[in-house]
């Protein structure tokens, strides 16, 4: 397990309070959606492996003391689920909202709660390997002592992710949130931080205006955005707060928020470069 120098509790926080608007009608939410199987030594043959599965199972592997998913009212099988699985996971906890306009504001929901903890946060419908990313980030948090760290993949769909961009020595210099067209080769799809970057962010969201009345400096769009958290880890770049990477030149990721992404990630998850 890798220890913070800190000694401070290490929390994993999962947004999961989305409507999936662009793949429904679901018979379940998108979170629990199985895709890819697991084997359990008490249990014969193989059991569908649940979405958010992938990643709390990541978040264990690190060493998480628990985790916090939050959900809106209505999405109950996802508390049902793991409630009552037979598989190892951090102690769960859910937060229940009515909504939230995106997901910071979801994460957000969670501060009196983690507001002490390094984070580590992870979307629970993105797919991703390698096991080990959590603690390859929690390292690379303790030698730069950063307020963030991010774990860079390559993207295959630049204009669905958060581009991030590096500098000449290879630090992040900026987020470009979907951006129509780019240059740039990495997306962030994983996270830590520390209670630096929550306050910064609680505080961030509490100043937030409404929706519309003003455009992001960094929106590669002029209309009024979705706020993303390729924006707040921006304003947190702007106000100078330190932004760590780790490149997993290894790793490999699968989006499974529309019909394409999961029909894609059912059909590769038992590619041997994935699972």
């Amino acid at each position: 397990m890798t220890t913070n120098k800190n000694a401070q509790e290490l929390v994993g926080i999962v947004p999961a309070a989305g409507s999936a608007k662009r793949i429904s009608p679901l018979p379940c939410s998108k979170e629990i959606f199985p895709v890819g199987f697991y084997k359990n030594e008490n249990i014969f043959g193989s059991r569908p492996k649940a979405a958010a599965q992938h990643l709390l199972e990541k978040m264990q592997m690190a060493g998480a003391q628990k985790a916090f998913i939050v959900i809106r009212k209505g999405k109950w099988d996802i508390p049902a689920y793991f409630t009552n699985c037979d598989f190892k996971l951090p102690p769960l906890a859910f937060i229940s909202i009515s909504s939230t306009s995106s997901v910071p504001f979801t994460i957000d929901q969670a501060f009196p709660f983690i507001n002490n903890a390094v984070i580590l946060f992870g979307f629970p419908d993105i797919l991703s390997v390698p096991d080990d990313c959590f603690r390859r980030l929690l390292c690379a948090q303790n030698v730069s002592n950063a307020d963030i760290v991010l774990g860079l993949y390559e993207a295959d769909k630049p204009q669905k992710m958060d581009m991030v961009e590096l500098d000449s020595d290879k630090r992040v210099r900026s987020i470009h949130v979907k951006p129509n067209e780019t240059a740039l080769s990495y997306t962030w799809i994983i996270a830590v931080w520390v209670p630096r970057f929550t306050f910064f962010m609680h505080q961030f969201l509490t100043e937030w205006a409404p929706a519309g009345e003003k455009r992001l400096p960094h929106s590669s769009n002029s209309s009024p955005k979705e706020l993303y958290m390729g924006d707040v880890i921006q304003a947190a770049i702007d106000n100078n707060l330190s932004v760590g990477k780790v490149i997993f030149q290894d790793g490999k990721y699968i989006d499974i928020g529309t019909p394409d992404d999961l029909e894609e990630a059912v059909r590769s998850w038992g590619d041997p470069i994935l699972s």
